[in-house]
């Protein structure tokens, strides 16, 4: 799957998105003929998702994995500043066997751009605050356990 499968999944993916909450608006949720050509147009998302992941873990429910432990890592790792502010962390370095980091090296800044956004979104739907910019950085592991990964991150503060 190319770049530019990928920037046009996402822009459909936002699409569907503002068709979703624009029906709920106006209270037409339940016209089939929408719902019929929304449900095709996700199973072709997840089709094209599937395959932009593919060449980072070795099985497909691997990914959601990547997901849930980055998710995790903000979570065990934050850093209570006062009742309303949370630091969580914001530089991630995801380990990955060296078959699978040789597979992705040309995809690595979409996949990167990917876990970004994920990141982001679990940190907004929690409150969580950043010290600075949110990097995921792919590096190839030392340790060859076939078809894991390991996980680092620390709060990095930004620098101008």
């Amino acid at each position: 799957m190319g770049s530019h499968e990928c920037r046009e999944a996402m822009i459909i993916l936002f699409c569907l998105q503002g068709t979703r909450m624009a029906e709920a608006a106006s209270g037409a949720v339940g016209q089939k003929s929408s719902m019929g050509l929304i449900n095709t147009v996700e199973r072709t998302m997840e089709r094209w998702t599937s395959a932009l992941w593919a060449p980072l873990i070795p099985t497909p429910r691997h990914h959601a994995e990547v997901v849930a432990t980055l998710q995790r890592e903000c979570d065990d790792n934050a850093l209570i500043l006062d009742r309303q502010r949370v630091v969580v962390p914001n530089a991630f370095v995801i380990e990955l066997p060296s078959e699978s980091h040789s597979q992705l090296t040309a995809h690595s800044a979409e996949v990167s751009r990917q876990l970004v956004s994920q990141v982001c979104r679990h940190a907004a739907e929690h409150g969580y605050t950043f010290a600075g910019p949110v990097a995921v950085a792919l590096r190839p592991s030392g340790n060859e356990s076939v078809g894991r990964f390991h996980i680092r991150s620390q709060i990095a503060p930004h620098r101008p």
